[in-house]
């Protein structure tokens, strides 16, 4: 799968990805959100509730083969990753909004992560299961540098927003790091994987997305912070589960468990893509009715 030297950079990488992540917020932000704190409970939900419900349901009704259907929940059960934040951001989303929501769904993953994996993947037959310490010990260790660009942020708020942006590019690099090294080395293997496999990783996305959005209009977000839960929903942390399942498993087990969040990865810059072209126009037009309406009351006054 991936050789030492990706993977020893695969952990360095998403260490600065978590430091640029904390950059992007102060203590002044959560005082702000525990305010109104709606749209991240509701993101909470998404990410926790309806993801790992979802990729249980899609690796049942898929008869995915155990190693694919752990890779699902894997994936399922992951918090937002920081590439939601630049897909928000040129889709004229509440890019604060998705900031926290990552930051939020990150913090809360010490718990959430071990607890919805062990609980979706405990009827897996096989020796399968992730322990939970690797789960634990990964967000620990990710969860340091996270505290420390906070507090970069917080002493220097020009650094920080240079150590923020850096992170989120770093974020889109890893992806497409991913794809470059691991694809064509396992192109054989991609022909010959079937169609519930590439079902099964697509689908999540484009549920989450779908399911994020419905949920946030029902309890009354606007349309905008609608649209933001939604790509918070569907864009997992592909990078972080493919490190849990480097330091999990081996061998033949390690690339089967990894083909989905490889896949899932892969996929998800190519679906959000699509997405973000779609809500950005749709804000477009609401930004030019609302600019046409007040430039028509003017006009009658």
């Amino acid at each position: 799968m991936l050789t030492d030297t990706e993977t020893k950079l695969l952990g360095v990488l998403m260490m600065f990805i978590m430091l640029g992540m904390g950059a992007s917020l102060t203590f002044k932000d959560f005082a702000i959100a525990l305010r109104k704190p709606q749209g991240i409970i509701i993101g909470l939900f998404c990410q926790y509730g309806l993801m790992p419900l979802l990729a249980f349901s899609l690796a049942k009704a898929l008869a995915l083969p155990p190693a694919y259907a752990v890779g699902l929940i894997l994936m399922g059960c992951m918090p937002g990753g920081t590439t939601s934040n630049i897909f928000t951001y040129f889709s004229k989303g509440t890019l604060s909004l998705s900031i926290l929501m990552t930051m939020s769904s990150t913090l809360v993953a010490i718990v959430m992560v071990p607890l919805t994996l062990a609980f979706y993947s405990s009827g897996i037959e096989g020796q399968w299961q992730v322990p939970r310490e690797n789960v634990i010990q990964v967000l620990v260790v990710l969860l340091v540098p996270t505290v420390i660009g906070i507090a970069l942020r917080k002493w220097n708020a020009n650094a920080g927003a240079v150590v923020e942006l850096i992170g989120s590019l770093l974020g889109v690099f890893v992806i497409l790091f991913l794809i470059g090294s691991w694809v064509p080395r396992n192109w054989q293997l991609l022909q010959q994987t079937g169609f519930p496999v590439y079902a099964g990783s697509i689908g999540l996305g484009l549920a989450g997305f779908t399911l994020g959005y419905l949920l946030s209009r029902l309890l009354r977000q606007d349309e905008r912070r609608a649209r933001t839960i939604a790509l918070e929903t569907g864009i997992q942390n592909g990078p972080l589960a493919v490190l849990i399942v480097l330091l999990s498993f081996s061998g033949t087990q390690q690339q089967e468990v990894l083909l989905i969040p490889v896949l899932y990865s892969l996929f998800i810059v190519i679906t959000s893509s699509a997405v973000t072209v779609w809500f950005r126009r749709i804000t477009t037009r609401e930004e030019q009715a609302r600019d046409a309406a007040k430039i028509g009351a003017l006009n009658a006054a």
